[in-house]
């Protein structure tokens, strides 16, 4: 079969993925910058080709108590939405991931706080990796930096979601949104019957009833032993999740004086900067956190040994700085270049920021 090769948004990708991946539901509600998302779905009109559900809701409030409800039926369901959108959904996705309910929301982010610019930001990190939301719980986070990346991580978000019953959220930055490159589409998958949602997902709440099959789903329990245990429980699947699933990419790490920490369209950015430090005779590496949570701090820790400072670069006022100071177990300087309100950083001034704080 040949690939189907296209030129689109990032946003346009999350679209287009979803359809060929089978998703049975998109509930989501228009806001910039990742509109597009809503927009190409209602464009591609898949429920006449696929038989996947696409809903304006009303709010992000309904649209996530929407994924809610589909997935606690077993069905592949989904949301988008931007910085504050995903502030409105905090309560919904604590729900979500208490009631062990695989599910994807994807945060295009913009700059904050509050309703703040329609910009690129990459000030939600803190709202993804700490759970935004009450309670002891994680959310599996993916961290693309190209469209390739949104349109493929559709597919691992979902599947990752169904492995361990528990949401996932594609967190990318305005950029990748908003950018276009040439992208190559996942293979189209059919949707599920029926039959194999229940065969797959024995704990869905079929609405049958007397005789027949059926589950309670929720995240209340009156009973504080229980609930204890059922803490327990989440605790051990997170565990499972950092011992299994952490990701990321190396670059110049093998010989590298210094090491940058990045994410997303940043970190391209930064690949950029190291290209050029490396042409003048400075020898620095580069960690992409993929997963952001769970975070690649081993992978961080074992270059750390090697290095004699650290850069984070993050297009905000120092979040995954912290995450970064964590792996490192010995004294070491672990600075931060940031830069917030939407503007984005290009390569020399990160160069310049990098020879600032370590006299090069």
């Amino acid at each position: 079969m040949n690939e189907e090769v296209r030129l689109m948004k990032g946003n346009e990708a999350i679209a287009h993925a979803a359809i060929r991946y089978g998703v049975d539901g998109y509930f989501g509600y228009p806001i910039t910058p990742q509109s597009e998302v809503l927009e190409t779905l209602e464009a591609e009109m898949p429920w006449e080709t696929t038989g996947m559900v696409v809903l304006q809701a009303e709010s992000e409030v309904a649209s996530i108590n929407m994924v809610y409800g589909g997935a606690a039926t077993g069905k592949a369901v989904m949301t988008s939405s931007s910085s504050p959108g995903v502030s409105l959904m905090q309560e919904g996705i604590s729900y979500i991931a208490a009631a062990e309910l695989p599910a994807l929301i994807v945060n295009v982010m913009r700059g904050g706080p509050g309703l703040g610019t329609i910009h690129p930001s990459q000030s939600d990190y803190f709202q993804a990796t700490k759970g935004g939301g009450h309670g002891d719980y994680h959310l599996i986070v993916l961290a693309p930096a190209t469209v390739q990346e949104m349109a493929d991580f559709v597919g691992l978000g979902f599947d990752l979601a169904f492995k361990y019953r528990t949401p996932a959220m594609i967190l990318a930055d305005g950029i990748v949104g908003q950018m276009m490159e040439k992208v190559v589409l996942p293979p189209v998958r059919q949707r599920r019957t029926p039959e194999q949602i229940t065969e797959q997902c024995p704990w869905a709440a079929t609405g049958k009833s007397g005789r027949g099959h059926r589950n309670v789903v929720t995240s209340l329990e009156l009973d504080s032993a229980i609930m204890e245990k059922n803490n327990e429980r989440f605790q051990r699947t997170y565990a499972e999740i950092e011992r299994n699933e952490v990701r990321f990419q190396s670059y110049y790490t093998d010989d590298c004086d210094y090491l940058i920490v990045a994410f997303g369209s940043v970190a391209r950015i930064c690949l950029k900067s190291i290209e050029e430090a490396r042409k003048q005779g400075i020898k620095i590496g580069l960690i992409r956190p993929i997963t952001l949570w769970p975070f690649p701090y081993e992978a961080i820790a074992e270059v750390a040994k090697q290095v004699k400072g650290i850069l984070v670069v993050e297009l905000n006022a120092g979040q995954m700085i912290e995450d970064v100071r964590l792996a490192v177990s010995h004294e070491m300087p672990v600075y931060h270049f940031g830069r917030m309100g939407g503007i984005v950083p290009n390569p020399l001034e990160v160069l310049n920021a990098f020879k600032s704080h370590f006299n090069n």
